[in-house]
């Protein structure tokens, strides 16, 4: 089969591997689409250290049931997919108790670390097990199937966040994921919606989906702005969705006293920290990874338009051009967001 192989940092090679075998309980999927994701880029030159070549990246994504193992009894050949883009065991303590983004023997898709290398869906093929499966509903595409993984982590940032009907709340940082927490937020009752991000194009999306104003932190004061309309005491709740210093200071300096702030980005596995803020005004922290489940509550949302990918999307490619799409998001090219590659067609 054809796939997209890192095969040594800062390079892609469009190559011929042979298609991955199933086990009794696994479906083999036809790809149909595959988002490039954050921190595939991240991944792509060896900054994140989970991305170790040889490796097929891909964790976001979508296609049809090509053959299924002999235990599996939900499935059968031909049916619409798209899948979770984390393994887990079942067994843990963490999995018994429903915390499946927890497990102890997690496993990634499409990421390579000192533990395992789990090969992902840039490619014709890729095996998975059945409990990680969910059918697309009919009124999706695969191209908007794919993004349930980046929706369902923002839908479970969101449900980790302590937030009342009508509250205001400030996302920091509106790349796909800070836009999906926008669109979540508003999902849940969110009040006041504003957020914060320095690039033009991001602040003119998060406007489309759902924010009431947008800031650049660069030109104004974004927490005096915020504190100026929210009661002069601040925003009930922030959501970080980059992970570096600056963002992660920003998030808690606009939340008021007794505020929550969730932290979903982590580009930065170290940053300086307002310690004193965050306990003299009783801030409550909460970080969040990836989804727990939430799959077919997203493909709902998603469905009924409650969540809309569309206006993320750059562009939607063939796989074959995918070496020059990581160069061009590698490069910060402005106006990109969220591009999807096309290993398979019809």
């Amino acid at each position: 089969m054809q796939a997209m192989m890192l095969t040594d940092y800062k390079c892609l090679e469009i190559t011929e591997v042979p298609p991955p075998t199933i086990g009794d309980g696994e479906l083999l999927v036809r790809i149909r689409a595959c988002g490039i994701c954050g921190s595939d880029i991240h991944g792509f030159d060896g900054s994140s250290g989970r991305r170790i070549p040889p490796l097929i990246m891909g964790h976001e994504a979508s296609g049809v049931v090509e053959q299924v193992g002999s235990e599996v009894t939900r499935f059968t050949g031909g049916d619409r997919v798209t899948f979770d883009s984390m393994i887990s065991c079942g067994r843990c303590s963490f999995c018994r108790k429903g915390h499946i983004n927890l497990c102890d023997s997690r496993r990634i898709l499409g990421v390579s670390c000192d533990d395992y290398r789990q090969h992902g869906a840039f490619a014709e093929f890729v095996s998975v097990p059945e409990q990680i499966v969910c059918r697309i509903p009919d009124g999706l595409t695969f191209e908007q199937a794919a993004l349930v993984e980046p929706v369902s982590v923002a839908v479970h940032a969101v449900n980790l966040s302590p937030l009342k009907l009508g509250q205001s709340a400030v996302v920091i940082g509106c790349g796909t994921i800070g836009l999906l927490c926008l669109q979540s937020l508003r999902a849940a009752g969110c009040g006041m919606l504003l957020a914060v991000d320095p690039d033009e194009s991001r602040r003119e999306r998060a406007l489309r989906v759902g924010a009431d104003e947008a800031f650049d932190p660069r030109s104004v004061d974004v927490v005096a702005e915020v504190a100026a309309r929210a009661g002069g005491q601040g925003a009930d709740v922030a959501m970080e969705a980059v992970g570096a210093t600056d963002p992660v200071n920003t998030a808690v300096a606009v939340v008021r006293k007794g505020g929550a702030v969730t932290l979903v980005g982590n580009i930065s596995p170290d940053i300086q920290f307002p310690l004193q803020s965050v306990v003299t005004r009783e801030i409550r922290l909460a970080g969040t990874c990836g989804s727990s489940g939430e799959y077919p509550e997203c493909l709902e949302l998603m469905s009924r338009g409650v969540i809309d990918v569309g206006p993320l999307v750059s562009a939607v490619e063939d796989l074959s051009t995918g070496p020059a799409w990581f160069d061009r998001l590698y490069a910060q090219e402005p106006g990109l967001l969220k591009v999807i590659l096309c290993p398979s067609s019809g």
